[in-house]
């Protein structure tokens, strides 16, 4: 193995040459840009034998990266944000065609108003669409989990395609130390992608197409979809016991960070989460009995090892670094139905939003949720769901608000 100091985009890009990826389609959009640079860079002084074309939106790309993964060749592409809402009609209609491919996704928050840095509104919008999904936390994690991802999605009790998630800026653009695979070992896991009746071949041609399906056959369609993903849960568990024997490093589906003894937990997913593995250190350190939950796999969603961490622990905070409007966080709704009817669950789940837009999480604020978890289990009432904002961040905006009226007004007076 070689040690590097690669930003998470770096990371992705080494994923998929790692992978001997055959073909990339592309567009750009920050903050996912450096990852189709970095390839093609490669690409054009002769280190990496791939072909990249660039579409013109992200519709066509993702179409062009479906397609080629049904003809039996090994597909990487990357978007972000607006451009995986923008490929949103292939999004959901690609995971049909059982084509497997890897997306990894550079999370950013959504417009409007348009912001640069991340949330997970834009990947949580897939969540139902029939891609699974990986959150990585770290640049190590991304281009770990891009080879996993090949075996995940290439698996023939799967056949589905993949999205492995970073966070925009906070991880795209931070440059940590990674461990590369050495090339031969890294093939060696992954595997050639055997399609096996799946091909195009110019000498034998074959109409492949999607029919037009009525109710009943469609039904059955689906659901065969929603079994594979469920199967993929333990595919992923033997494919990380794999990665872990040939690699050290251990990557299962749910991390749980000082949760054996904990009576507290944190529950997150993202780069955020490794603020909270040191928040939860320093209350250690004071005497708390608390810990970190973090799903590495959110799809299939891993229930049994979400009930099996959390069995006993007196309360849960869940922090959503995304927003459904009118409902609430996403996670903390997965969460509960999960731990819903099963005995033992914790008596308090508490929802905290935060993290949108890249608005940073500090550690007073962990120790704060961990103070009205507390208090929560004390009082035995679970806490409204609550954004995590302060009286200096609505003074600013309501600045930001005087401004814009002064400039309403201005032009209203001019002749």
């Amino acid at each position: 193995m070689s040690r590097r100091l690669l930003t998470g985009n770096a990371a992705a890009a080494w994923g998929a040459r790692l992978a001997a990826a055959d073909y990339i389609p592309a567009f750009p959009i920050t903050p996912q840009t450096e990852i189709i640079e970095t390839l093609a860079a490669w690409i054009d002084h002769g280190d990496y034998d791939a072909r990249m074309v660039t579409l013109e939106s992200e519709h066509s790309m993702l179409t062009a990266a479906a397609a080629a993964a049904a003809t039996g060749v090994r597909v990487f592409t990357a978007t972000s944000s607006q451009g995986l809402l923008y490929a949103m009609e292939m999004l959901y209609t690609v995971p049909g065609w059982r084509a497997p491919f890897v997306l990894v996704n550079v999370s950013r928050g959504l417009a409007s108003p348009i912001t640069l840095e991340p949330d997970h509104n834009d990947v949580l919008a897939a969540r139902d669409s029939g891609f699974l999904q990986l959150h990585a936390a770290t640049c190590q994690e991304v281009v770990d989990s891009v080879l996993l991802a090949y075996r995940l999605a290439e698996d023939a009790r799967v056949r589905l395609p993949v999205i492995v998630n970073q966070d925009g800026f906070y991880l795209s653009f931070t440059r940590e130390p990674v461990l590369l695979p050495e090339a031969d070992a890294a093939r060696r896991f992954v595997g050639d992608y055997d399609s096996e009746n799946v091909r195009f071949r110019a000498s034998l041609p074959e109409s492949q197409a999607v029919a037009v399906l009525g109710g009943g056959p469609y039904s059955y369609f689906r659901y065969e979809m929603h079994l594979a993903a469920q199967q993929a849960l333990t595919v992923y568990e033997e494919i990380s016991a794999q990665f872990a024997d040939l690699f050290a490093r251990a990557y299962p589906a749910v991390e749980a960070y000082r949760c054996a003894d904990a009576d507290y937990v944190f529950f997150m997913i993202g780069s955020y989460a490794t603020k909270a593995r040191d928040a939860v250190d320093r209350l250690r350190e004071a005497g708390w009995r608390i810990g970190l939950l973090r799903p590495r796999l959110l799809r299939p969603y891993p229930a049994d090892a979400l009930r099996t961490a959390l069995r006993g622990k007196h309360a849960v905070a869940v922090l959503d670094q995304n927003l459904s409007f009118g409902k609430g966080g996403v996670l903390h709704g997965e969460l509960l139905s999960a731990l819903y009817g099963h005995a033992d669950m914790p008596p308090v789940v508490a929802s905290f939003i935060g993290g949108l837009g890249g608005r940073d999480i500090r550690a007073e604020e962990f120790y704060q949720i961990a103070t009205v978890l507390r208090a929560a289990v004390q009082s035995g009432e679970t806490p409204a769901p609550r954004l995590l904002y302060t009286a200096d961040e609505l003074r600013e905006v309501r600045k930001l608000q005087a401004v814009a009226r002064a400039e309403r007004e201005a032009l209203r007076e001019r002749p």
